[in-house]
């Protein structure tokens, strides 16, 4: 019986990945964007020996910072686009006497102007009647070659 109904659960789940249900239907859900930006740019600056206060100047203020661990930052940077996360990265910087020992973390992208570049691609989509001038854009062309 036990096994019937975790069957059951598991079929409930697939339905739901492979074929839409109400709930996908006329609900907008807002691109969200979560944590600290990090570039390879800013990381680039980073220096041995730094203090806490030149790093949050470089990288910002961190997103997470334990009081049981007050010599590791993290920075966390999350995309979510329709409720499902399309991009997660995190970087961590660890403190040896209030000084810079080391970092490490995920791949960031080149500069600040790639990241902006990537995120108005992603939310700017080329609208098909921007180039079009419309009737009384046409009326007014049509006058000044008169």
């Amino acid at each position: 019986m036990l096994a019937f109904f975790s069957l059951l659960g598991a079929g409930c789940q697939t339905i739901d990945t492979y074929f839409p249900t109400l709930r996908t239907y006329g609900v907008y859900m807002l691109d969200i964007n979560q944590g600290n930006y990090l570039s390879q740019d800013m990381v680039d600056k980073l220096k041995v020996g730094q203090t806490k206060a030149q790093v949050r100047q470089q990288l910002g203020t961190p997103l997470v910072v334990s009081l049981f661990r007050d010599n590791r930052w993290d920075y966390i940077y999350e995309f979510t686009r329709q409720g499902v996360v399309r991009e997660h990265r995190t970087f961590t910087v660890y403190f040896v006497d209030d000084k810079l020992a080391r970092w490490e973390g995920d791949e960031m992208p080149k500069s600040v102007a790639d990241l902006n570049k990537a995120a108005a691609e992603r939310t700017l989509a080329k609208m098909p009647q921007a180039d079009d001038p419309g009737i009384l854009g046409r009326i007014v062309d049509w006058f000044k070659n008169l």
